[in-house]
């Protein structure tokens, strides 16, 4: 099996890429076209075509990874939000008490 088709080990999900990288937008997706192969031959050259996959499957896995972050981020926020809210009726709970 090539490098190309293998799963990433596990980890953050995030590939290192240097500074001057920047993300596949989608309209580059779209309008990307690739060279035909040389006379003799049929299609596209597979060279191309799997540095453009390899390079939207990385894209892909920052944006999983960023998605993965924010709805962890997500759940730390909402347990908070309930625990103050339970907090904040029983306060309130105590106070109609002592009335």
């Amino acid at each position: 099996m090539s490098v190309r088709n293998q799963r990433p080990a596990g980890g953050s999900g995030a590939t290192y890429r240097s500074s001057a990288y920047t993300s596949l937008l989608p309209w580059q997706v779209r309008e990307r076209r690739f060279k035909l192969v040389g006379l003799g031959r049929r299609g596209l050259e597979p060279a191309d075509v799997y540095a453009f996959l390899d390079r939207v499957a990385g894209d892909l896995a920052g944006v999983h990874a960023a998605l993965a972050a924010s709805r962890r981020e997500t759940a730390v926020i909402k347990d908070a939000l309930r625990r103050w809210q339970s907090d904040q009726a029983r306060a309130r709970a105590d106070q109609g008490r002592e009335a």
